[in-house]
Formats: structure tokens, C-alpha cells, sequence
């Protein structure tokens, strides 16, 4: 195994001269391009299955394929790092990927055949560099198998975030903050339901077919359908896949979008007739729940800083059939129009740490600083738009993180900085289990099984 430490060196291999054909060859190519750029896997991902000749099962593979490899790599790395002898990180990315993804496969997809994992493998390493590589490849994948029960994980008695942060796959300065926040026993609970794969749920739109029809329709094709817990018109769905191709998908009768978004809109409570603002407000699912809670007769302005962003908002209505909507591309810093609403949310751009699950390259992309320069972006955001808010009117302040300087910090700072708004109780609106003890909205994984969100309804009272 000493022969190993040649893995690492000068090699380079030039992306653009490799055939990526199978669907673990493309997972290694994905996550080499999240890896050396600032892309983000979603997008990525999403390019390769449109454009991709892969069959419909070889592209659900890719997706689990990139999406757990991303989620687990840094307990991946701990396990090749116990049998890998050298300079780990010197070793070349598409190796580096293709041992990643060969280790998630035998760590943990059980129907997959190991051999099948390692075999791939070392014959993607052996059409890049030749026999002897993969050879040395196919030597760290079997031993991985022989002796992976016996790996030790970091105690977490001896070092509590470098467990969890280990075992779970985290930062370490993402464990110590929960660790902080939640103490350890609660970290554990949070990380492993933010590792865990996401569920599909959906917004059924009532205003056009009757949830129980669509239900009927999805269990008639093959799909399982649940109720969700909270909301009567969200539906946890199995076995959805290529979903532009459903009819009823393409007439608006639903939208895909999580159970914790649909509680902020509800904490909003739109009425009929009122003057809204969105701001923030791609990719318009928040968007389209209040028109569908409103049939639709509010006079609703949707601003969004970029016009690819807008897009997709202006698509989302044109698809749910609503064509009153004032869609306008904007930075929520400085927008200002002559406008003065009833209602206005305001979904801010954060380090979405509640929607790990869906999203597991964030936990990598983010910096702590982060934190604090979106606070500031966030800041400027609420303290502009609120000028265009009615006395008496209602302002929604949301995210889809759960650091409290992105939450209850902002708010704190709003309300400190602006005497004439105050806080509504949250439980006015929303189920009591979602309200914490200071009024917020506040959605957690494992509390709750949905997406971490916090939200905060203010009053404009003179």
C-alpha cells in the first residue's frame, strides 16, 4: 500500500479531454466542477439530466450518486484517509471523486453490488491514467470493504464536534454553533435529520382541481401519496420523476415547494383585495400560495434582484394560470415604487442551513463570515422595503436558515431601529408547535420533519 503515495505528485488530467459517458462517471464530473467553482450542484446536476442521453433509472442513480457523495464527504474522507497511504488531498480531482463515489456506493447504497461500486471504479481510473493506477485504486476499495467495521470514529467524549462533525459529515465550525445553540444531544438529532434524503412535497392548487382528485390521479400512475401533517393542501409524494411530463403538472394543478414555505405564507395571511409585496421572491412559490389563498383578487407585486430569477417566477404564474401579477426585476436594497401595500414579505437571501437536505453543497460553499455579511445584506433589505408599508399594514420577515443572527438578530435590530413596528404573535396564524417562546415562527428538521425556516409577522402601528 506504501505505493500509494504516487497518487498524489504533479499529476493533472485536463477535464476537457475526458469522455464522462456512465452515470458514475458524470457524478464524478459534477462534483469535480462544485469542487473547482463556485456552481452549485442543483443547477449543475440539472444541466447534465436535460442534457444527458442516460436512461430514466441511470439518472435517478446520478442524482443519488452526486447528492450523497456531496452530502458524506467529509466521512467519506475519513474512511479512504484510514487505508489511503499519502497525501490525500494532493491526489488528483477526478481520482479523488471516482474513490469518493465508489465509497458512498459501498458505504451506503446496499443494493448497489460492491463490486459493481469498485469495478466501475478502477476502470474509469484505468481509461485515465493506465493499469497501474487503477490497480492501486482497486487495492484501497477492497480493503475499504474488508475493513470498514472495524474503522474509529472520533469519540465523542474526548471531542464532541470533531465526532459529530465526523460521523455526520459537518464543518466543524457548523457543529460547534449548534453545539452552542442546542447542546449536543439536540446537534446530533439536527444533523441527522439534515442528512437525511429530502421528500418530495407539494402545494396542491385548490382554486383548480380538489386534492383529493390529484391524489386519486398520482396513486392511478404509480406514485405514493401522503397528507401532509400541517397543511391540508400539501402532499408528500414517492416515486415522482420527471415531473414537466405530467399533464396535471403542466396545467397547475400543483407546484412543488415544502410545507415549511407554506407556513410563511399562511403567517402572512393574505386577504382578498389587499395590495401585496414579494419581495425576494423567486423562484415564486410563496408567490403563487398567496394568490391561490386569495382566488387570486389581490393587486401582488413580485421584485427579484436577478432577471434569470424573475423568469422563473413569471414562468410559475404563467403555469398556475395567473396573469395579473406585477413581476419586476429589482434589488430589494433600493427598490422603491410609489406603491404603498397592505402586506409585505419578505424572503431574504441566507445561508439556508435549514434546507441542507435539499441543498448538501451549502454546507460546504458557506464560510463562517457569511453569516455576518448577509446579516448586513439582510439588514438593508427589511429597513428599505419597510418604507413602503401602509400604517397598520403587516410586514413578514422569513429565511430558510436557522442561525439566530439571520433570524431573530435581524428583527431584534429591526424593531430596535424602528419604534413604529411591532411584533404579532406568531400563534395568532400558525400551529403553536411551529411559535417559539418569543413569538417567531420557527421550523426545525428533526422537531418537525420539514425544512428549517423562521419567519417573524410585524406590525406597522403608526
Amino acid at each position: 500500500m506504501d505505493q500509494l503515495k504516487e497518487f498524489g505528485g504533479n499529476f493533472r488530467v485536463d477535464a476537457d479531454l475526458i469522455a464522462y459517458e456512465t452515470a458514475r462517471e458524470i457524478a464524478v464530473k459534477i462534483l469535480n466542477r462544485v469542487e473547482r467553482t463556485d456552481s452549485y450542484l442543483d443547477k449543475l446536476l440539472d444541466s447534465e439530466l436535460r442534457n444527458s442521453d442516460l436512461t430514466k433509472l441511470d439518472k435517478s442513480f446520478l442524482t443519488e450518486l452526486v447528492n450523497g457523495t456531496i452530502r458524506w464527504k467529509l466521512r467519506l474522507d475519513y474512511v479512504i484517509s484510514q487505508f489511503y497511504r499519502g497525501d490525500y488531498s494532493k491526489v488528483d480531482i477526478n481520482i479523488k471523486n471516482a474513490i469518493r463515489v465508489a465509497i458512498y456506493q459501498i458505504m451506503f447504497l446496499e443494493r448497489v453490488p460492491k463490486s459493481a461500486a469498485v469495478n466501475e471504479a478502477v476502470e474509469f481510473v484505468k481509461k485515465l491514467r493506465g493499469q497501474y493506477l487503477a490497480n492501486l485504486v482497486n487495492a484501497v476499495l477492497r480493503t475499504t470493504i474488508r475493513k470498514l467495521n472495524v474503522v474509529e470514529y472520533p469519540s465523542i467524549e474526548d471531542d464532541a464536534v470533531r465526532s459529530l462533525a465526523t460521523i455526520h459529515s459537518f464543518p466543524q465550525w457548523l457543529v460547534r454553533r449548534f453545539i452552542d445553540r442546542f447542546g449536543v444531544y439536540e446537534t446530533e438529532q439536527l444533523l441527522s435529520a439534515l442528512n437525511e434524503r429530502p421528500r418530495l412535497s407539494i402545494r396542491v392548487n385548490e382554486r383548480i382541481t380538489p386534492v383529493d382528485t390529484l391524489v386519486t390521479y398520482m396513486e392511478d400512475r404509480g406514485m405514493r401519496v401522503s397528507r401532509a401533517q400541517y397543511l391540508p393542501n400539501f402532499l408528500y409524494v414517492e416515486g415522482l420523476s420527471r415531473i414537466g411530463e405530467l399533464e396535471s403538472f403542466r396545467a397547475g394543478k400543483f407546484t412543488v415547494q415544502d410545507e415549511s414555505a407554506g407556513i410563511v405564507t399562511k403567517l402572512l395571511a393574505p386577504q382578498e383585495g389587499e395590495t401585496i409585496l414579494d419581495m425576494c421572491a423567486a423562484p415564486g412559490g410563496k408567490t403563487t400560495h398567496i394568490l391561490e389563498m386569495t382566488g387570486g383578487k389581490v393587486h401582488l407585486t413580485a421584485v427579484e434582484k436577478y432577471e434569470n430569477r424573475a423568469m422563473l417566477i413569471q414562468n410559475l404564474l404563467d403555469r398556475m394560470g395567473y396573469r395579473d401579477v406585477k413581476v419586476k426585476v429589482a434589488d430589494g436594497i433600493t427598490y422603491s415604487d410609489d406603491t404603498k401595500y397592505d402586506k409585505i414579505l419578505i424572503d431574504v437571501p441566507c445561508t439556508g442551513f435549514g434546507v441542507i437536505r435539499k441543498k448538501p453543497d451549502s454546507k460546504w460553499k458557506r464560510e463562517p463570515e457569511d453569516i455576518e455579511k448577509l446579516k448586513v445584506i439582510q439588514m438593508s433589505i427589511i429597513n428599505n422595503t419597510a418604507k413602503l408599508l401602509k400604517p397598520n399594514g403587516t410586514l413578514v420577515y422569513s429565511t430558510c436558515t436557522i442561525e439566530e443572527e439571520e433570524n431573530e438578530s435581524v428583527v431584534a435590530n429591526f424593531l430596535g431601529d424602528h419604534p413604529e413596528f411591532e411584533l404579532e404573535a406568531a400563534d395568532n396564524y400558525v400551529e403553536r408547535s411551529f411559535v417559539s417562546k418569543r413569538g417567531f415562527v420557527e421550523t426545525l428538521p428533526h422537531r418537525h420533519d420539514m425544512d428549517g425556516g423562521f419567519a417573524a409577522r410585524l406590525r406597522k402601528v403608526k
